[in-house]
């Protein structure tokens, strides 16, 4: 790859390495430059840019990045197509995240230009959280490191994420005088609370004297109820694997597997079996909310992990927990998230659909262009459907003109219908309806046209790929061939400025306002620019699928 000054005549294909204002518009870096690029450039009075040039050999960075994701093989995973050179992975449901990180490592060294990077190991995930990232530093890289950074890797897990498992749970405590019962409820209370956050039950509870003897049975009945975890919170530490809580999980034949972790708060932990069913005897910060060392192995144990004396010994690093203030406690579940000793890493966006369906299709005479049917289905129909398609949640529909036959038309469809009764002012204020009903939860929405049946399913998701607006990517615009078309995605930051225009112009002078927001993502179909308000349009859409 050539990188560095070029001269505008030898620039048309190279890819544009730094961003460069043109008046109002702004060619972003990373763009490969058309011809109509080069001559805005001239025009400026620019002679030369700073780029980069592919030469052969080379393979362009999302391809690279596509390359390395595909060959991963990473459970519990899913990846997003490459966008600047980057591939994110993200969690599938709430699990346990499982990182190699000597295999990680390994992959790193091979060559500067390919990268992966991933969360911590063992870290509780939540779904759609990102764990991973395959990242290719420059524009291009060359094909002999790519494929050796392939072969490395073939059908490999380096990083998976293993869900949990729902677990029916005993909790047996001992009791001695002067053991509280205000303390033993709300080691109850704390217990229960900290299955709920892995999605696992408390389903029992037992007291019993701190003695082998009195013991012993409750465990036993425990495990023949069907409790699937036995978790036995003692009323005086484990000391010793000839200890009384040891000494009554042996007397009914179980086995101690493992005494002592290296985590602090969490040192006098017992890992013991009875059959397959774990018991696990507490170490005393275990009645407190805080994450100990009992959380390490309680979440291996839910995500059906096994967590053997190997298992803990290797928990040593990162194991001081006693001075991390920033250690969070555990929340009711509620619907809600696992909890994570770590700061959350970023997720999917959440972005919404505003499908506008209200205007008056006046230029189409006296049909409602909205319900001219494409291939069988109306176009409304259609334009929905890839939206839905592309699971953008929720998904609004803002109607007007002929309201009761456009939410006919989308009968059956998981959209929520708005009406706009100022509909004939303009464009603006279906627009200002639809980005109200957005929920507060969403980071951004695409806004889509009724009248355009062409879009795609694949078509949008490249638009919420390109999405970042940590990276400056906050507004997202399709083109063709350089051509500015819908639907466009856009952050939260701009519904304020949205919202407030006026007439029939939409919101596209904030493209000029913020161009150093916009990203443009070429497409390779003709939809994002084909919208049917003309007898005339719809003549030449239908002509074109009839020599297609």
């Amino acid at each position: 790859m050539k990188f560095g000054e070029t001269p505008l005549a030898e620039a048309q294909g190279a890819i544009l390495a730094h961003s460069v204002k043109l008046g109002t518009r702004a060619l972003k870096k990373g763009r490969a430059l058309s011809g109509d690029d080069i001559a805005a450039l001239k025009a400026a009075g620019k002679a030369t840019v700073i780029a980069a040039r592919l030469e052969p050999g080379d393979v362009i960075e999302n391809q690279a990045a596509d390359r390395v994701a595909a060959a991963l093989s990473c459970p519990g995973v899913s990846c997003a197509p490459a966008f600047t050179g980057r591939a994110n992975f993200y969690a599938e449901s709430a699990g346990l995240c499982l990182v190699d990180r000597e295999a990680i490592d390994r992959f790193n060294l091979i060559d500067e230009s390919i990268t992966i990077a991933t969360i911590e190991p063992s870290v509780v995930v939540e779904p759609k959280q990102m764990v991973a990232t395959v990242k290719i530093i420059p524009f291009a890289v060359r094909s002999e490191a790519l494929g050796a950074a392939v072969a490395a890797i073939k059908d490999k897990a380096l990083f998976q994420v293993v869900p949990f498992k729902p677990h029916r749970t005993a909790l047996i405590q001992t009791t001695l005088p002067g053991l509280k019962d205000s303390v033993l409820d709300k080691t109850v209370e704390t217990t229960r609370d900290r299955l709920a956050e892995f999605g696992s039950t408390l389903d029992w509870e037992k007291r019993c004297a701190h003695d082998p003897a009195p013991l012993a049975p409750v465990i036993e009945e425990m495990i023949k109820a069907g409790a699937q975890l036995v978790l036995v919170a003692g009323a005086s530490a484990i000391l010793d694997r000839r200890d009384v809580i040891p000494a009554a999980i042996t007397d009914i034949g179980g086995t101690i597997e493992h005494f002592g972790m290296p985590v602090d708060p969490g040192n006098l932990l017992l890992m013991a079996r009875h059959g397959t069913t774990p018991v696990l005897g507490l170490p005393g910060c275990a009645r407190s909310p805080k994450v100990n060392g009992f959380d390490w192995v309680l979440r291996r144990v839910l995500a059906g992990l096994p967590v053997g004396a190997n298992a803990i010994r290797r928990m040593g690093v990162g194991g001081l927990l006693s001075e991390i203030a920033s250690r969070p406690l555990p929340r009711a579940r509620a619907g809600g998230p696992p909890k994570t000793d770590v700061s959350k890493p970023p997720q999917r966006p959440r972005i919404a659909g505003i499908i506008l369906a209200a205007g008056r299709s006046s230029r189409m005479g006296a049909m409602n262009k909205l319900l001219i049917p494409i291939d069988g289905k109306p176009m409304v129909r259609r334009a929905a459907e890839a939206v839905l398609a592309a699971q953008l949640t929720p998904v609004v529909v803002v109607t007007g003109h002929q309201r009761e036959q456009v939410e006919e038309a989308l009968k059956g469809l998981s959209v929520t219908f708005l009406n706009n009764k100022d509909f004939a002012t303009g464009m603006s204020t279906s627009l200002r309806v639809g980005l109200d009903a957005v929920p507060a939860e969403c980071d951004a929405a695409l806004v889509a046209l009724g009248d355009m049946p062409l879009i795609t399913a694949a078509e949008i998701s490249q638009l919420v790929n390109a999405f970042n607006p940590v990276e400056g990517r906050a507004i997202v615009v399709p083109t063709r061939r350089g051509k500015r078309g819908n639907p466009v995605l856009w952050a939260r930051r701009f519904f304020g400025e949205m919202t407030a225009a006026g007439g029939d112009v939409g919101a596209r002078h904030l493209f000029d306002a913020y161009p150093e927001a916009v990203v443009e993502v070429e497409m390779a179909g003709d939809g994002v620019l084909t919208d049917i308000d003309t007898p005339q349009a719809l003549a030449r859409l239908a002509a074109a699928r009839i020599d297609a």
